[in-house]
């Protein structure tokens, strides 16, 4: 039986194959086909020579991340209470620049003819002040018949107390419409929220449906699997249905690849880069994955449990340009899969890839495993074009190039990091994706880490997270009370509810299995707007438990009154049987040398798959492999781990 996990990303999408009988891995890259995913997929399939049949496919899929992003979702209906079919358009009124008096607006997701009103009415007890008659529900089916959407959203004020009434809309619905109900999607207060999340859902839920049931028909046999931005999988028809929650797919795969790998290397507490083509994701892992519920894609506020990550335009495509002022930038502007950096040997413009390749730091012909020839011409021509621009030398201007792209990313981890309290030096840095071990040791330094790690197989990790995952599922539901005497029999009651639905569609998901499950509650100070999220214990201990972690985020308690409002189950499933195998070299060592820019002597340039167990490696050093290069800089010494790992680390001279 083999196990095949899929990340389709910006410029590529990447595969690994795990033969469960051997215990074998391989590895694979093609360039991404962002106008039908599945071509990729497909292409790389045939590639590897896998017989669909009896294969596990999990897949990290954009699909629905890029239709959000560029406004490419399906015509979507959104129907509300009597009076609030703007509160979309209206949101909260936050500005990206607060001090711009004249802010561009965003367009509304939905147009204002799509927003239909009904008479219906809850009180914030749940009291029914107004119900549908069935006139009502005859109106708004004739008015849904005359608009013709492809999806309808339905986010009813307080539809967590009671969503009989989104259940009735719901039901009048033409057969071949998708519906999102807020009751169901995300049954949580916060109606601005819970209606986006909701609207989000519908307006890509056709098209995710639509790609999942092309890829299941064309990779016949097979048992398919989605990536959800919680880091847990889900059955095809599951995501299909819940498509909002995987706005986060691929980058949540890299950060349960990085858990995975690292923890077999005895690491538990990780700051974690992903340097693909298009983007950074950073993230920090303190023993467990953190997750948030109010992350953010395109501007519009997504409410469901995602792996707490931040992400910047700065990607081995971003293109390098001039401002008016005399000022190099580096992205977020990037140059994707097509045309993709010069170097590719279509594009133009000078991206951070045809920087490296100037410097020497990435070889021509070792790319993608020879694969892929790397047009160093054209890459010079690019950031010459840059140097004359700014009045410098063509390495200058590479060099220059690379610093900028190492300052975003610094920047980045700082907010992760420093931002929170967390000092780096107490974690490891781990560099995945295609990009980012050319980057790891330079950010290590100017974060003043002394350890850093490029997993096995880094350029692919996020596809190896989704063989890692577990099938999960998570549900919530409001229930404001004040901690401190809360109704516990009332608590309970809604937890065995919200265990008893995420069992049932985990079922759906994994079959019968053993579960492992998760209580967790959002907390806040009485008055406060924002929650953080703590397990569930006695409520004495709880107060407590809150006060300590709310000032250890903000530097201060408060002697207020601690309020419960939301309860979350999270249930993990048994994970597919993958596991890494020791590491074994595939050939003899034979290291050549190249030149490097800023090194005067030949750098050694090792193969990773002869690499041997145990062996270190002082830098300068290149280390190349299929999907990726790691750059040893100098003062640094990379020690091949059991599983295969590079773990980094100064050399006791440079740490002297």
């Amino acid at each position: 039986m083999a196990y095949l996990g899929i990340d389709t990303g910006g410029t590529f999408t990447d595969f690994i194959l795990f033969d469960k009988d051997s215990g074998a891995i391989s590895i694979h890259k093609v360039l991404s086909t962002p106008d039908a995913p599945e071509r990729a997929i497909l292409q790389g399939i045939a590639d590897l020579g896998i017989e669909t049949t009896g294969l596990l496919l999990v897949h990290g899929s954009t699909v629905a991340t890029n239709a959000v992003l560029e406004g490419k979702g399906v015509r979507t209906a959104y129907i509300t209470n009597r009076g609030l079919a703007d509160v979309l358009t209206i949101g909260r009124q936050a500005r990206k620049e607060l001090y711009n008096l004249q802010p561009e607006k965003q367009p509304p997701l939905i147009a204002l003819e799509l927003c239909l009103e009904v008479e219906s009415r809850l009180n914030a007890e749940g009291e029914a002040l107004s119900r549908l008659s069935d006139s009502d529900l005859e109106k708004l089916r004739d008015q849904i018949e005359t608009l013709k959407p492809e999806a309808v959203a339905i986010n009813l004020l307080f539809s967590f107390i009671d969503d009989t009434e989104e259940k009735r809309i719901e039901a009048i619905l033409p057969e071949q419409l998708f519906s999102s109900r807020s009751s169901d999607v995300l049954p949580e207060y916060r109606e601005y929220e819970r209606g986006m999340t909701t609207t989000l859902n519908a307006y890509v839920g056709p098209l995710m449906q639509g790609y999942l049931n092309r890829l299941k028909q064309k990779t016949p046999g097979s048992r398919l699997s989605v990536m959800q931005s919680s880091g847990g999988t889900a059955s095809a028809h599951h995501a299909g249905r819940y498509p909002v929650q995987l706005l986060l797919s691929g980058p949540a795969g890299g950060l349960k690849g990085a858990q995975f790998v690292a923890e077999k290397s005895g690491f538990d507490r990780l700051l974690t880069f992903d340097m693909g083509g298009t983007s950074t994701d950073v993230s920090i892992i303190d023993r467990r994955i953190g997750f948030t519920t109010e992350a953010q894609i395109g501007g519009y506020p997504v409410a469901v449990p995602m792996v707490d990550m931040h992400t910047i335009g700065a990607g081995g495509g971003s293109l390098a340009s001039v401002d008016a002022g005399g000022l190099l930038l580096v992205g977020p502007e990037s140059a994707g899969a097509d045309p993709g950096p010069a170097c590719y040997g279509k594009g133009d413009g000078a991206a951070v890839t045809d920087a490296n390749v100037v410097l020497g730091r990435l070889l021509p012909a070792a790319f993608l495993g020879g694969n892929m020839q790397l047009d160093k011409a054209r890459a010079e021509k690019a950031v010459d074009a840059i140097a004359q621009t700014l009045g410098m030398q063509r390495y200058e201007a590479a060099s220059g190039i690379i610093e900028v792209v190492n300052d975003h990313m610094v920047r980045a981890l700082r907010v992760m990091s420093v931002q929170r309290g967390e000092d780096p030096k107490d974690y490891t840095l781990v560099s995945f994706g295609g990009a980012g071990g050319l980057h790891v040791c330079a950010l290590a330094e100017a974060l003043q880490m002394t350890r850093a790690m490029v997993p096995v197989n880094a350029g692919v990790l996020s596809a190896l997270g989704m063989l890692a995952a577990e099938p999960s599922r998570e549900r919530a539901i409001t229930l404001r009370q004040v901690l401190d005497g809360c109704d516990q029999e009332s608590v309970a009651e809604h937890y065995e509810q919200l265990r008893k639905l995420a069992e049932q569609e985990l079922r759906e998901i994994a079959g019968d299995c053993e579960t492992i499950v998760e209580y967790s509650a959002d907390l806040r100070y009485l008055g406060q707007s924002y929650t953080l999220n703590l397990p569930w214990s006695e409520p004495e201990k709880l107060v407590e438990a809150f006060h300590r972690l709310h000032e250890s985020q903000y530097g201060h308690r408060m002697a207020i009154e601690v309020e419960l409002v939301n309860l979350r189950v999270r249930l993990l499933g048994e994970r597919p049987e993958f596991d890494l195998p020791e590491w074994q070299p595939a050939a003899e060592s034979q290291p050549g040398t190249t030149s490097v820019f800023g090194i005067d002597e030949p750098v050694p340039v090792y193969a990773r798959d002869t690499l041997n167990q145990g062996q270190c490696i002082d830098g300068p050093a290149l280390i190349t492999e299929t999907t990726s290069t790691t750059w040893i800089s100098p003062g640094w010494q990379a020690h091949v781990d059991h599983w295969g790992n590079l773990v980094l680390g100064v050399t006791p001279r440079s740490r002297a």
